[in-house]
């Protein structure tokens, strides 16, 4: 097949429903069953919610488990540069023809009938995990949790929760409690669930949900602690005191998740070896990561160029901790959100940090804020900012006022993607 073979077949999925998240699980089921349920013949699967974190977690518990000599399966989204990025078999990225072939077999077997892009794709993913020996399966949850188009393996290994905050209040709920409600429609009777930092009305609802189900829970700071102590990462659980490196993954808020990754190879019956494998071994792009080569690194000359994909409050929390933590140098934001997030809650903690804000327009994005708009709010809480037509024009800009200072593209992972796209 050829190159742009998936492409092609994805293009078509997108027409199979007019709403791009349409919260059910009545489609899955169904399309799962013709397809004699893949679903229940996966490698053990560990399935990961929450808000804030999932994918870090998720790429440091796979490295901690292939580190441990293990094939693992992930399935991640939104993929960033190719859509090849979501489904990972046995350790590799899909292929060309053998993402083509399973979409199109998807594609075939739903017919005409009404199915969401992501539920179809995840279909897709399910299938292609069954038919490909491995020794895990990590599913990481699209939006929510228990309508979630990943909410369908009934007896998972071990159910995850990373951190749990406001966001996708149009799909999840208004208040912290429904919207963790939802994250934890995740957790399956009897099965154990890790559970990362969260606020106490947040891990009340989880408790709850567990106590129902008799889900044992591994909960931060009740059977479990990870701090920083001397530059090294600490984790202490009823069994023990671990002592490892830190995390290749930058930021405060990575140590939280590496508590989550450890606990989570624990849980699962992993020693030392796969968890100082998760810490050291671990490649996650756009989160707090440093473009050191290709077409915008070179146009900001000696300036620093970072890329990070975070993209709601709790995530400019997390980014304006990490600046706090580098050389002083002048900061200058590159941001580009979507028009459903919360973007003044995103910006006003990085407004201290930030010498400059240029804002962008996501390129081909259909839900992209407008330029115009993300200034005006960076403006308002207390950013010098202006506007540029693309990132590369943006860069110049920078450059052209500053030699040595550091220059931070942020806001969503889909302008994540287009600039990693542009960089080569």
């Amino acid at each position: 097949m050829s190159a742009a073979a998936s492409d092609v077949i994805l293009e078509r999925m997108m027409s199979l429903h007019p709403k791009i998240i349409d919260l059910t699980l009545d489609r899955m089921e169904r399309l799962l069953a013709i397809l004699d349920h893949p679903e229940q013949h996966l490698p053990p699967v560990v399935h990961i919610a929450g808000t804030n974190g999932k994918g870090s977690t998720q790429a440091m518990i796979r490295a901690g488990l292939e580190g441990a000599g293990k094939q693992v399966h992930a399935y991640t989204s939104p993929h960033l540069a190719r859509f090849h990025e979501r489904i990972r078999l046995a350790g590799d990225l899909i292929t060309e023809d053998a993402l083509a072939a399973i979409l199109d077999e998807c594609y075939v077997a739903n017919g005409p009938e009404s199915i969401t892009y992501f539920e179809i794709t995840t279909v897709a993913a399910l299938l292609a995990f069954k038919r490909t020996p491995a020794d895990f399966t990590l599913l990481e949850v699209g939006l929510g949790g228990r309508l979630d188009a990943t909410n369908v393996v009934e007896n998972p290994a071990l159910t995850v929760i990373t951190p749990v905050s406001i966001d996708h209040t149009q799909y999840l709920g208004e208040t912290l409690a429904e919207i963790t409600g939802e994250k934890a429609g995740i957790i399956k009777r009897g099965v154990p669930c890790v559970v990362g930092k969260q606020d106490t009305d947040a891990l009340a609802v989880i408790e709850a949900r567990a106590a129902k189900l008799g889900a044992p829970l591994i909960a931060q700071g009740q059977h479990w602690h990870v701090f920083e102590e001397r530059g090294r990462l600490i984790f202490q659980d009823e069994t023990g005191l671990l002592d490892l490196p830190l995390p290749t993954l930058l930021g405060e808020h990575q140590i939280q998740n590496a508590g989550v990754a450890i606990a989570s190879l624990r849980a699962l019956g992993f020693d030392e070896v796969a968890c100082e494998a998760a810490m050291t071994k671990t490649v996650w792009p756009a989160r707090m990561q440093r473009l050191t080569k290709g077409p915008l690194s070179q146009a900001a000359g000696l300036n620093e160029v970072w890329l990070d994909g975070g993209h709601n409050p709790a995530a400019g929390e997390a980014i304006a901790s990490l600046l706090g933590t580098l050389p002083a140098k002048d900061t200058h934001i590159i941001c580009g959100m979507l028009n459903t997030k919360d973007i003044a809650g995103y910006l006003r903690p990085l407004a201290a940090s930030v010498t400059s804000f240029t804002a962008v327009s996501i390129p081909n994005e259909a839900n992209t804020l407008p330029a115009d708009v993300t200034s005006r709010v960076a403006k308002d809480v207390g950013m010098d900012a202006e506007i540029a037509p693309d990132v590369q024009s943006a860069i110049v800009k920078i450059a052209n006022r500053s030699e040595r200072g550091r220059i931070l593209i942020c806001g969503s992972l889909y302008l994540a993607g287009n600039v990693l796209r542009e960089n080569g």
